[in-house]
């Protein structure tokens, strides 16, 4: 019975869901891992020399930060291959792992304690996790880098992508100076609406290696370095954008939000782009959204209760020096949300 429903499994997945399917895990391992190394390595540096939130470089002459630096490029690359092989509506959920590995290595190596409510949000990720794999659909079949050119060329996805970028020039040019350094989810807002095209355009740029490497030269195509451009352009623009939030607002608040953000937009434009639910039944789909809705609940979650011990929540003030230490800061004002306030208002 059990080889039947395991074989039954293999024929439901293809190859190349598989191939995805293990990269997008390694990559979550390798992510998950590097936080705990990098930052083992920024309080190793910052007992013998000034403290990177300080303004200090010495971690820069730490091995173990560079270990940690490496570690998670390893998982970038390895996340960059599987959009290669896997439907984006499978590989970008699963980024949830990687929070999951942290906050276990957290546990284990850090000695910070992880509240049974931490865990169960743990639990609700892993299943959540493996209700996609289950009911994941098939990659498309592409054969060159100009048919996923057509695919986003269609009237449907050109439509999307003329929203975001109208979203994303609003937000920039007018709520951004208005509202930056007060709400939220404006800096997160261009993140996530640039991240989806970013993850489309990466998706066609790995399918565009992955061919060139199986004999298929796809670099004489002007569409391949168009992807590149969009990829460089995209990511620039992401990265800017998060790091302001970053700086700006909690890490603890910030973390959720985007990946809920970021995640639901690169599943809608794939949908849109890829068609990937047009090969699909509607209990699959639904199923696939209620596993996505249970990584989200158990994100949620072990973010909530990271600083809880013994039943009760630390303070604001706790809670925010805490967080400000894991990114670099020495300092807090206290207030949970905003980092900055207090500096605004003075």
């Amino acid at each position: 019975m059990a080889s039947s429903s395991a074989s039954s499994w293999r024929e439901g997945m293809s190859s190349d869901n598989i191939k995805g399917l293990c990269l997008a895990l390694s990559s979550s391992f390798f992510i998950g891992a590097s936080f705990i190394v990098k930052k083992k390595g920024l309080k190793k540096a910052g007992a013998s020399g000034l403290r990177a939130g300080s303004g200090g470089y010495s971690y820069l002459y730490e091995p173990l930060w560079w270990v940690g630096m490496i570690t998670m490029i390893v998982g970038e690359i390895a996340n960059f291959a599987a959009y290669a092989f896997a439907p984006a509506i499978l590989v970008t959920p699963l980024g949830a792992l990687s929070i999951i590995i942290s906050a276990a290595l957290a546990h284990i190596i850090l000695r910070e304690r992880l509240h049974i409510f931490g865990i169960l949000g743990c639990v609700l990720c892993v299943v959540g996790s493996t209700t996609i794999v289950l009911h994941a659909p098939q990659e498309r079949e592409i054969e060159s880098v100009t048919e996923v050119w057509d695919l986003a060329m269609e009237p449907a996805f050109l439509l999307y992508a003329a929203l975001v970028i109208t979203a994303t020039f609003i937000l920039i040019f007018h709520f951004i100076p208005l509202y930056g350094q007060t709400h939220i989810m404006v800096y997160i807002g261009v993140c996530s609406l640039v991240g989806s095209l970013t993850v489309m355009s990466v998706k066609a740029l790995g399918i565009a290696i992955k061919l060139t490497l199986s004999g298929m030269n796809q670099l004489i195509f002007p569409q391949t370095w168009a992807f590149t451009l969009v990829v460089t352009a995209c990511v620039l623009t992401q990265m800017n954008y998060l790091n302001k939030a970053l700086d700006t607002f909690n890490t603890a608040v910030v973390s959720p939000i985007y990946y809920v953000m970021f995640t639901t937009f690169t599943i809608v434009a794939s949908v849109i782009m890829f068609k990937d639910w047009d090969r699909q039944s509607p209990t699959q789909v639904i199923t696939e959204i209620c596993g996505f809705v249970t990584i989200l609940s158990g994100t949620f979650l072990l973010h909530k209760t990271k600083d809880m011990a013994d039943g009760l929540q630390t303070s604001p003030s706790i809670r925010l020096a805490k967080h400000s230490e894991e990114d670099g800061f020495d300092g807090g004002e206290g207030i949970p949300l905003r980092r900055q306030e207090s500096m605004r208002s003075t």
